[in-house]
């Protein structure tokens, strides 16, 4: 449990409350009604990896003053929230390092404005900083284009009339539910950052063309945030203290899947032997990696039907060859993506389709992308006219790693999963891998350069493990991931890995308490699919149906105890479960 505690301290002046989480303020309210989601600094380094922050409180008296230091790049300085009245200050103040031997890149460094997602169609006041306005909203359908060339926002919500300004910056909006983040992020616009000289003095070129991200030594980056609340009305009313969560009848419980390990095994310490779990297993291959063949043949020796999905480069043989491997296995279906856009576009798909003709194999092509649903948003023709289902994968820790993210980012899945069926033109969607972080580097990209297995290969290579993975709060979130995924329209889940860091067991093939659940979901994946609208954000349930038998699977996402009720045809349930806790009914 310790994992998915994060740490932090509440601190109030007046009618303003936060929560400090390291260098980042959460949860700023005003009158206790939540204002924004978060407020920090962000940024990336030279390789495009997020920058991390060290924080230390110097004064938390009339306002909340904290002192910054970034790991890995000599930037230092000061966060500060100062209140005043309905007002709130919020300034970032940092410099490299007089001593830095060379110039540091700051790509994107500054203040990031994380809105709650459940903004999604308010009213939104765009002030642009030529003065002039536009009259929008918070993106309502996942996929929009980013809001730019913001100076300030204002918007109304929970009885508030809000109005954040910004001085030092152009911003910019971002849709972060397209990576299934709970936010709307709005933060620093290209390079338009409003530097200090070394002697204080202002640097107005906010909007002028800079050749590069560098801060020399001793330069120093200055903005701030002020975010101004004035009640309108009382609170809205929060949704019934014990929700009532009906399942409906869906079609077919979707097929669970486990993705194929992708951790180092040899002959002297080979892959462990694992009972069957799932209907198939998802196998990503790159073929320009001299040691696909081998996880081909790894994945295959679970003894279930492969779900192939292979990263294509511009070779014409290596389709050819590709088939040569894939002959003597049962395959369940297979993709091919661009290595650039992630997608199936039409050159890679028909490559693939010609190449499967030629050698006399026919599974079903899947269309779509490796990656998440924002790339399939963006690039519609991943799914041609003779695809037979669209997949996509899920990844919540891509842009924020904290707990709070990954329990918020379970209503958005949901959205998601929606969003996808919707795109699908009829297909039936396959999600997946859904795994906690995401399985690319985002810098130029790694590969082993072995054609066994001993070093592992993709996500071992690109993909964090994140100690999360074997705790058994995993459990309850994978059955609320579970209930807001299985929706009308998606076939399939493919979850984790079948062992490893990244997997439902261990090297060894010790389950971890995840994997419990997944022999469940697998179970009840016989049947019919129950499943519920979601009337409470924290509080998930789906339910399976074989004859006269119904199980049902419920999880409790908030960090207090909750009482609800399950209804599926006559029958109603009265629950309770503790702060992140699940149960299964039979």
């Amino acid at each position: 449990m310790r994992t998915w505690q994060t740490e932090s301290a509440s601190w109030r002046s007046g009618p303003w409350s936060i929560e400090r989480r390291g260098g980042e303020l959460a949860d700023i309210a005003y009158d206790d009604r939540r204002v924004l989601r978060a407020v920090g600094p962000t940024g990336r380094d030279r390789d495009g990896n997020p920058l991390t922050w060290q924080a230390e409180v110097l004064d938390d008296t009339d306002r909340l003053h904290l002192s910054l230091r970034c790991n890995g790049t000599p930037l230092a300085g000061t966060l500060t929230a100062a209140p005043d009245g309905d007002a709130l200050a919020i300034t970032l103040d940092l410099a490299l390092d007089p001593e830095a031997p060379a110039p540091s890149t700051v790509e994107g460094t500054g203040l990031t404005v994380l809105h709650p997602a459940r903004l999604a169609g308010t009213p939104l006041r765009v002030r642009h900083p030529d003065g002039t306005t536009a009259d929008t909203e918070f993106p309502p359908h996942i996929g929009a284009d980013p809001i730019p060339d913001i100076a300030a926002l204002a918007w109304e919500h929970d009885g508030l009339a809000a109005d954040l300004a910004c001085t030092g910056a152009v911003l910019a909006m971002e849709d972060r539910r397209q990576w299934t983040g709970a936010a709307f992020a709005t933060g620093p616009q290209s390079d338009p950052h409003h530097r200090a000289s070394n002697d204080g003095a202002a640097n107005d070129d906010v909007s002028g063309d800079r050749a590069s991200n560098d801060l020399a030594a001793g330069e120093r980056l200055r903005q701030t945030i002020t975010l101004t609340a004035t009640a309108r009305g009382p609170a809205v009313q929060q949704g019934p203290a014990e929700p009532r969560i009906v399942l409906v009848p869906g079609g077919l419980f979707p097929e669970i899947a486990l993705g194929a390990a992708t951790a180092p095994s040899s002959e002297a310490d080979p892959a462990p032997y694992l009972p069957l779990l799932g209907g198939t297993v998802l196998v990503e291959l790159d073929l320009r990696t001299p040691n696909w063949p081998a996880a081909l043949e790894r994945a295959a020796s679970a003894g279930l039907p492969l779900d192939v999905r292979v990263t294509v480069p511009w070779s014409g043989s290596d389709l050819a060859i590709l088939t040569d491997f894939l002959a003597p296995h049962a395959i369940a279906c297979i993709a091919a993506f661009d290595p650039d856009t992630r997608t199936a576009n039409p050159a890679v798909f028909g490559a693939l389709r010609s190449a499967l003709e030629q050698a006399g194999l026919r599974p079903p092509l899947v269309a779509g992308t490796r990656g998440d649903l924002g790339d399939l948003l963006r690039h519609p023709d991943a799914v041609p006219d003779d695809a037979e289902a669209v997949a996509f994968s899920i990844a919540p820790l891509t842009c924020d790693t904290s707990t709070e993210q990954l329990l918020e980012s379970v209503p958005v899945q949901r959205l998601a999963a929606r969003r996808a069926v919707a795109a699908s033109g009829g297909r039936l969607v396959l999600i997946g891998p859904v795994t906690l972080r995401p399985r690319a580097a985002a810098g130029a990209p790694l590969m082993s350069t072995r054609a066994d297995l001993a070093d592992g290969y993709g996500a071992e290579f690109t993909g964090a493990a994140d100690p999360r993975q074997t705790d058994d709060p995993l459990t309850a979130w994978t059955i609320a991931a579970a209930a807001a995924l299985a929706v009308p329209g998606v076939g399939g889940l493919a979850w984790y890995e079948e062992w490893g860091p990244r997997g439902i067991r261990s090297a060894a093939g010790d389950p971890y308490p995840v994997a419990a659940v997944l022999e469940t979901l697998d179970e009840m994946s016989a049947g019919e699919l129950l499943w519920a609208e979601a009337p409470d954000e924290m509080i998930w349930a789906l339910g399976s149906r074989t004859g006269s038998r119904v199980r049902v699977a419920v999880a409790n996402l908030d960090r207090r105890p909750r009482a609800f009720t399950i209804a599926f045809g006559d029958e109603e349930l009265k629950l309770f479960l503790g702060p992140l806790g699940w149960a299964v009914i039979d």
